[in-house]
C-alpha cells in the first residue's frame, strides 16, 4: 500500500513539473541539424524555418549541416541527442521513409527513434523532357514512348533515390520502357536532358524551373497528387495516373523520449514561421508547398510517417526493389 501511494505521488510530482520545465525551455540556442549540404533548397527552407522559430522560443535556433551517407550521417546523430528539447532534426521524406526500405543496417528507426513535433513543407518533382521531344503533356509522352519502346532515356539520380523509384512506378503505372540512367548528381541528370543526351529527366523544382521558364526544358508533369503551387499550370501526374504521387517533404522532430510539452512548444513555433508572410514566398520559388492552414498537430505528424511509411513499403514491394 505505502509503495503504491509513493508511486502515485511520484507520478503525480512529474506530471506537474513537467509543464513547469516546459516554461523553463529553453535556456540555451537549440541546435537544428540538417542532413543536407549548406547552400541547398533544403538547408535554405530549414534556415528560414530556424530564424523564425527562434523568435518564438527567445532562443536561436542554429542550423548545423550533418550531410552524408544518403541522409543517414544527420539522421543518426539526431537520433543519439539528448531528449531535452535542444537538437532537433529537419527531416527529409528519404531519411525517413526512404532509407529504411532501401538500406539493410539503419543505424536509427524512423518512428522509435524520434518524436514528431511537424510536417514543415512539402517539396514537388517535374517530369521534364528536352525542347524537342514532341509531347507537351504526359499522356502524350507516354503514347510516344509507347510507339518505340525501350528508345526514351530517363535521367534520375539514383535508381534507389526518390528520382529513380518515381521513374520505375511511372514505367509499372504507365506501362512505358524509359530507360534509366542515373547521373552523378541532378544538375550532371538536367545537363543531360538539355542536351539531349537523355530525352527527359525526373528532377526537383527548385532545380529546373528557370530552365523550364526560359524554355531550355520543357515540364510534362508534376510528380505528385496535386499540383505544385509555384507551377499551378503544369498538371499533375495523378491527373493521368490516379494514385501516383511521389512528392518528397520535410518534417521537423526531435529525439524520441522529448517532453511532450517542448513538443508543445515546439510545434507553436513551427507554426507560427510556416505562417510568416515571408517563409510563405521565399518557399514558393523554392519549389516547395506549405499546408494553408499550418503545420498541424505532432499526432498528424506522426500519423502522416506512418502512412508514408507503409506506401513505401507497399512501393517498393511492387518495384521488386530489395535492401542493399
Amino acid at each position: 500500500m505505502l509503495r503504491t501511494f509513493i508511486v502515485a505521488l511520484g507520478v503525480a510530482v512529474l506530471t506537474q513539473t513537467n509543464p513547469a520545465a516546459a516554461q523553463d525551455w529553453p535556456q540555451r540556442p537549440v541546435m537544428l541539424v540538417v542532413s543536407q549540404p549548406a547552400g541547398a533548397s533544403p538547408d535554405v527552407m530549414a534556415r528560414m524555418i530556424a530564424e523564425r522559430m527562434g523568435r518564438t522560443l527567445g532562443q536561436n535556433v542554429i542550423v548545423e549541416n550533418k550531410p552524408g551517407a544518403g541522409n543517414v550521417v544527420g539522421a543518426a546523430a539526431a537520433a543519439r541527442a539528448a531528449a531535452d528539447g535542444y537538437t532537433l532534426f529537419f527531416a527529409t521524406s528519404a531519411a525517413l521513409v526512404t532509407n529504411p526500405f532501401m538500406m539493410k543496417s539503419l543505424p536509427y528507426d524512423p518512428v522509435k527513434d524520434f518524436a514528431p513535433i511537424a510536417l514543415v513543407a512539402r517539396s514537388n518533382q517535374l517530369i521534364v523532357v528536352h525542347p524537342d521531344v514532341a509531347a507537351k503533356t504526359l499522356p502524350e509522352l507516354i503514347a510516344l514512348e509507347k510507339r518505340t519502346p525501350g528508345k526514351f532515356s530517363m535521367s534520375v539520380d539514383g535508381p534507389r533515390n526518390l528520382a529513380g523509384v518515381t521513374a520505375q512506378a511511372l514505367n509499372k503505372h504507365a506501362g512505358t520502357q524509359f530507360v534509366l540512367i542515373p547521373s552523378t548528381n541532378p544538375n550532371a541528370g538536367v545537363q543531360d536532358v538539355m542536351t539531349g543526351r537523355t530525352q527527359a529527366g525526373v528532377f526537383s523544382i527548385s532545380i529546373v524551373e528557370q530552365l523550364v521558364r526560359a524554355d531550355k526544358l520543357r515540364a510534362i508533369a508534376v510528380a505528385s497528387a496535386g499540383r505544385a503551387t509555384s507551377m499551378p499550370e503544369i498538371q499533375s501526374a495523378a491527373e493521368t495516373l490516379p494514385g501516383f504521387d511521389f512528392q518528397g517533404w520535410f518534417m521537423l522532430m526531435a529525439p524520441a523520449g522529448t517532453p511532450p510539452a517542448i513538443i508543445a512548444r515546439l510545434n507553436a513555433a513551427a507554426d507560427a514561421a510556416a505562417k510568416d508572410p515571408q517563409v510563405k514566398e521565399l518557399s514558393v520559388k523554392l519549389g516547395f508547398d506549405l499546408a494553408p492552414g499550418g503545420v498541424g498537430t505532432p499526432q498528424a505528424a506522426g500519423a502522416f510517417l506512418k502512412g508514408q511509411l507503409a506506401v513505401w513499403e507497399k512501393t517498393t514491394k511492387e518495384l521488386g526493389i530489395e535492401k542493399q
